[in-house]
């Protein structure tokens, strides 16, 4: 009876066994992997608008539409396509005065109206920002370059991850005295960030001086990194 006993104990342990080794985790190496490619921006999305105040909201609104009809007018002369006008914000606020700790006092009403314009040809973005204010816009929120491939761009730059992971995966895997094996997984995170210049371009639109407003495009960098994990086999 005790011999049955332990054979059966012995049979019942094998599954569990079996079980422990088949989720045993490979050896593996995680590494990080970064490709970068140079792109020179083709295309720009500026925003602009006007800001007006008036006694009453509806004044200030009145006379909001009116300087935006002739920003609107400004584009249409400029030959820009009505898919690359969209207006960004719109708003009417009251503004209130809280000098010396008085209670609010209503002052005015702010009208706002914002709209977004994309250039594909960048030799003509600053005689368009001079144009613009010329015509009434009186706010230069914001200006980003972009480049019109970057899809194109980025897969280039996720090759050279792969490469550059796969690279450094190598020589881990060498210097334990092992090689590498197939891909265990692969997940990619960062992309293209384009830089904004609102600031410095909002200072020279509003001088709007006799020759186009100076804009420089630069260079970006189109960044992709990349987590992906081997196993290693000896």
């Amino acid at each position: 009876m005790r011999a049955c006993a332990v054979a059966l104990l012995a049979l019942s342990l094998l599954p569990n066994a079996a079980f422990a080794q088949e989720t045993r985790e490979p050896p593996a190496v995680s590494v990080t992997g970064e490709g970068v490619v140079a792109a020179t921006p083709d295309r720009a999305a500026v925003t602009s608008g006007v800001v007006t105040r008036a006694q009453t909201a509806g004044a200030a609104l009145a006379a909001n539409a009116t300087a935006m009809t002739k920003v609107f007018a400004a584009l249409k002369a400029a030959r820009i396509e009505d898919r690359d006008v969209a207006t960004s914000a719109l708003g009417l606020q009251p503004q209130y005065d809280y000098a010396d700790g008085r209670s609010p006092k209503l002052v005015a009403y702010e009208a706002r109206n914002a709209v977004t314009v994309r250039v594909r040809e960048l030799d003509r973005l600053g005689a368009l920002l001079d144009q613009l204010v010329q015509a009434g816009s009186n706010q230069l929120e914001s200006l980003v370059f972009e480049v019109s491939d970057a899809d194109k761009r980025l897969d280039e730059a996720r090759k050279a991850a792969i490469a550059d992971a796969r690279r450094k995966a190598e020589l881990y895997a060498e210097a334990a005295g092992a090689k590498l094996g197939e891909v265990l997984s692969i997940a990619e995170s960062g992309g293209a960030e384009p830089p904004v210049r609102p600031q410095a371009m909002r200072a020279k639109a509003m001088d709007a001086a006799p020759a186009p407003t100076p804009v420089a495009a630069g260079e970006q960098e189109l960044r992709v990194e990349v987590q992906a994990r081997w196993s290693i086999v000896r």
